[in-house]
């Protein structure tokens, strides 16, 4: 895949960065959901250094990151025994 270069700016920081083409619309949206966060953190909370923000902001965002992991694999083991049963059943009324 092509690489291309982009600037992301994160808490009025200018990031020059080397991508794949096919993700720049996902690092673009990581740049704001991580400036969005930040932002969220300077309005509404005692933050007032920008480094502190964005270390809220990246703790927020990694919780949030495992959380999903954690209900994705969760998900998926019961979907698997839940094939199980189906196939059990169908193994069952079929003779096999």
């Amino acid at each position: 895949m092509e690489e291309i270069s982009v600037k992301v700016n994160i808490c009025d920081r200018v990031y020059p960065l080397r991508i794949n083409a096919g993700f720049e619309e996902n690092v673009r949206a990581a740049a704001k959901l991580a400036n969005d966060k930040a932002k969220t953190y300077t309005e509404n909370y005692s933050v007032k250094d920008k480094q502190d923000a964005l270390a809220m902001a990246s703790l927020d965002l990694a919780t949030d990151f495992i959380a999903a992991d954690k209900k994705t694999v969760g998900y998926s083991a019961q979907t698997i025994e839940l094939i199980e049963q189906i196939n059990h059943l169908l193994d069952s009324k079929l003779g096999k």
